[in-house]
């Protein structure tokens, strides 16, 4: 029988697979200053709430992309937005949730998420 932390982890490695190293179940998170907040996501966070039926991953990316942005969260923005592609958003679904965000949320919310999104969706291209 599976823990919550096992689904927890199983999850995580489909959804953002450079955040465990390798066969290992440890996560790559830093030592150091509130340690535990990783096992304790892991945890509750995936191992509890994003493998619950009634909504599938994509519609969870798109909830989860909403709150984000409605708290200005750019750290975890950058993690969830190649999350969302990853769950079946397309790249023009993304930007609709940060324009109907910007009624919600506010535009400065909004104009950070997309901010955000072009760094990490529209990395800077090499010269070499």
């Amino acid at each position: 029988m599976s823990t919550a932390r096992d689904d927890g982890l199983a999850l995580l490695r489909q959804m953002i697979p450079d955040l465990t190293s390798g066969d290992s179940d440890q996560l790559r998170l830093r030592d150091g200053f509130a340690t535990g907040l990783g096992e304790q996501s892991l945890e509750t966070v995936f191992g509890r709430l994003w493998v619950r039926p009634g909504l599938d991953l994509r519609a969870r990316s798109l909830v989860t992309l909403g709150i984000l942005i409605a708290l200005r969260a750019d750290g975890e923005l950058r993690i969830h937005f190649p999350t969302a592609l990853r769950n079946g958003l397309t790249r023009e679904e993304l930007e609709e949730v940060v324009f109907h965000s910007a009624a919600y949320a506010g535009f400065p919310a909004a104009a950070l998420a997309g901010q955000v999104g072009r760094e990490v969706l529209d990395p800077p291209q090499s010269t070499d």
